[in-house]
């Protein structure tokens, strides 16, 4: 099949590349290269790498006519650049997905909308279920601007698929990491890791209490195939699927797990969100999924724990 994939160059996308190339499929990758990484496709086969912005590439339609699925997986994404870009982070989300879905919907091209757990906001109510109420903060607080813009790229989606039959489907991404995952824009294992690595203080924001989870990015793959490629995806179409472990950890627990597993000599040591950010900030404590939808739908559950996680990353 002919695949294409937006963001492709970056972390989960240079991950579904290869993983489809080596399937033999042909994927075609549209990325501006703002956070994806040429490095990360170069040495690809069967793969087209086309350095542009998506609303650019999307303008005419009519050369989809030849690609069979899309994955829109480009986005503005990392916490620290999201508070320090709002702008940047709204306009791109919101309009690179509406230049995807309109050219999509123009020759009924089973696309799937990358979305986030940030979308259930402040909600308390845990483990996160894709039809749950959410709650966003005051809109002083950045870090809202991308659950915000994410949050409408659903409603735009869902609406394609509802008005036009687009075959659409959607997923909540729960902190994906695995190998080539970078804490250039905050990430918060692989920055933890290069601290411990270099014997650097290992620095927490907040008290370190709040909670994650986190989803290997070959388990996170193994999903995102099944969603549009596997034998049931056409009962997937027009509904939303959280993607991600229910192993909960707190961020200190994982960072005495990082000095640990790499025998570091770092010291763990706070930092207040304001300051780290430079700018109000606002988080939640706790964010677990509820991924039953998606074990019913494709039989899919995560086959990596934390540890094991941990161990490949460094």
């Amino acid at each position: 099949m002919k695949v294409l994939i937006t963001g492709g160059a970056g972390f989960i996308g240079s991950h579904l590349a290869k993983r489809l190339v080596s399937a033999g499929h042909l994927v075609h990758i549209i990325d501006n290269m703002s956070t994806g990484r040429a490095t990360n496709v170069e040495r690809i086969h069967n793969c087209i790498i086309q350095e542009q912005p998506i609303e650019e590439a999307f303008s005419s339609a009519s050369w989809l006519k030849d690609i069979d699925i899309i994955y829109h997986l480009a986005a503005t994404v990392g916490v620290k650049l999201v508070v320090n870009e709002p702008i940047h982070t709204i306009e791109n989300n919101v309009a690179g997905t509406s230049a995807v879905l309109r050219a999509a919907s123009a020759f009924k091209i089973p696309t799937l909308i990358a979305s986030t757990s940030e979308v259930y906001g402040k909600s308390e109510k845990v483990p996160f279920k894709e039809d749950d109420d959410v709650m966003y903060g005051a809109t002083i607080y950045n870090r809202w601007s991308y659950a915000m813009s994410k949050a409408i790229d659903e409603h735009l989606a869902l609406a394609y698929h509802a008005k036009n039959d687009l075959p659409v489907v959607i997923t909540r991404f729960f902190n994906t990491v695995g190998p080539r995952q970078v804490g250039q824009y905050g990430m918060v294992i692989p920055r933890f890791i290069e601290a411990a690595k270099q014997g650097k203080p290992i620095v927490i924001y907040g008290d370190g209490k709040q909670s994650r989870c986190f989803c290997h990015v070959e388990d996170t793959i193994n999903a995102l195939v099944n969603l549009l490629l596997g034998q049931d995806r056409h009962e997937c179409y027009g509904r939303i699927f959280n993607i991600g472990s229910n192993e909960e950890v707190t961020i200190l627990q994982l960072a005495q797990r990082i000095i640990e597993l790499t025998k570091s000599k770092s010291k763990i040591t706070y930092e207040s969100y304001d300051k780290a950010y430079g700018a109000k900030f606002d988080d939640l404590r706790r964010r677990i999924p509820d991924i039953s939808r998606i074990k019913k739908a494709i039989n899919w559950k995560p086959t990596h724990n934390l540890d094991s996680i941990l161990r490949d990353l460094i």
